[in-house]
């Protein structure tokens, strides 16, 4: 079977829909999250790179998965997936050859970064885009580094997607980048592999590794040091073929372990990845009082994975910056609905990667909570949110942004009255069973399929 859309039949999952309202009602229970997608991107695109047939389990159907499927289909790549659980199984094949259409990335930034890191070695020409949301995030980071290594790249404004790479004959590069980026160091350390010499790059902090942790399970030798910055290496040479398991996606499970410290009850995601550069959400709500438990570890793929219990308490003040921060950025919208629920509130300081997701995230959850009678004081690189606080009931613009959205959903199992997400539909970009996994732990939504 070749899959090409990320929705399953209309038996296995509910449609999210333009508008969905979701009553209070208390969150508990236990559950099994999707693929983490940050992982599946990185299954898909690595196990293309090996040549050979390489098995991929878990993988998430997201439609941002969906479009690094699309993209590598129009490398050259075969890939069959069937649905398994709560994911896809299946086998990626290279090799990679040029692109014979536009690749287009859809929503999803992972899958524009790390593509023009595959097209830079392949020679030929390759045209990346995507919706207009993608079109307005910027790629001057992988643009420079991907010159230095002889790569031909374009940009609109020279800023921009359209990114229009022509690639082939790449030198190593020493590359220092101006921010703690898992993408930007991915992108870099995947032309590395096609490139003549070894390829470093310099972070002013630690960011995700799943890159690096996936390359050294497919035989590739990755050096990483940490200092005052953090270094990373990779020479090229081939990759062997290895099964790819991607763990449960800590990202999504976040929201469940946030409406649970919020409501005083508990929720156990099983075979949740716990990757040590992924769980800042856990450290803030240990810092704000929760529970955190961690039980079963195990590797899969180069990756941790654990059963996770949060257990509500009252929450206290917390602070994130710094390290934090970057180890809990895409948690950090929903990580604000605790600090308005909490005794003394949340600050998140060195948060300015916010403002170039899906959206301005800054913004768009200011003017969420705001719909929702709850103050949180937008700053340049981050917020602040004051505690004692309770979401009311109302009407919040999703923003195009999925974790806006999602956010908002659990704003809505404590809220004093019903909240409605608007552009709800943008939910199925990262996590197509929310509704679903939602009802299964007692929330309750309504969804109107059509309009808005």
């Amino acid at each position: 079977m070749v899959w090409h859309a990320p929705t399953p039949t209309a038996t296995e999952t509910m449609v999210i829909g333009p508008r969905i309202t979701v009553h209070p009602g208390v969150l508990s229970g236990e559950l099994t999250v999707p693929g983490d997608k940050s992982v599946g991107h990185r299954a898909l695109i690595l196990g293309a790179l090996v040549g050979h047939p390489v098995h991929v389990t878990n993988v998430p159907r997201s439609a941002d998965v969906a479009a690094t499927a699309r993209a590598l289909r129009t490398l050259g790549a075969e890939i069959t997936l069937d649905e398994a659980g709560t994911g896809l199984d299946g086998q990626v094949t290279g090799p990679l050859r040029e692109a014979s259409d536009v690749l287009g990335c859809g929503n999803s930034g992972t899958a524009l970064r790390l593509l023009s890191g595959v097209v830079a070695g392949i020679d030929g020409m390759a045209v990346l885009s995507g919706d207009d949301s993608l079109r307005r995030r910027p790629v001057d980071r992988v643009a420079v580094p991907l010159r230095a290594m002889g790569a031909e790249v374009l940009a609109r404004s020279d800023r921009f997607p359209p990114l229009v790479v022509r690639g082939g004959g790449l030198v190593g590069t020493s590359y220092d980048s101006p921010v703690a980026s898992a993408q930007v160091k991915s992108c870099v350390l995947i032309a590395g592999l096609a490139a003549e010499g070894t390829t470093v790059v310099r972070s002013p902090a630690p960011s995700r590794d799943h890159t690096e942790r996936m390359l050294a399970h497919l035989g590739v030798a990755v050096s990483t040091s940490v200092t005052d910055v953090e270094e990373v290496s990779v020479a090229a040479g081939p990759l062997r073929a290895a099964p790819l398991v991607v763990p449960g996606d800590l990202s999504s499970a976040a929201f469940w372990w946030v409406g649970a410290a919020i409501a005083g009850t508990s929720v156990t995601v099983s075979e949740v990845g716990v990757n040590p550069r992924r769980v800042g959400v856990l450290r803030a709500l240990e810092e704000m009082g929760a529970t955190v438990s961690v039980r079963a570890r195990r590797e899969v793929s180069g990756e941790s994975t654990a059963d996770v219990t949060v257990t509500g308490r009252a929450l206290a003040r917390a602070e994130i910056r710094g390290q934090a921060t970057v180890d809990a950025i895409d948690e950090l919208p929903v990580l604000a609905l605790a600090g308005a629920m909490s005794e003394d509130g949340l600050e998140v300081r060195d948060a300015a990667e916010l403002r170039v997701k899906e959206s301005d995230r800054i913004d768009a959850l200011a003017a969420a909570f705001r719909n929702l009678g709850l103050d949180l004081q937008a700053r340049p690189d981050g917020f602040r949110v004051p505690g004692g606080q309770r979401p009311r009931g109302g009407i919040v613009d999703a923003a195009g942004d999925h974790r806006i959205a999602m956010t908002a959903a659990i704003a809505g199992t404590v809220a004093t009255d019903p909240v409605t997400v608007v552009g709800a539909d943008v939910i199925a970009t990262s996590y197509p069973t929310f509704l679903e996994d939602l009802r299964a732990l007692g929330g309750r939504v309504q969804v109107q399929e059509t309009g808005r």
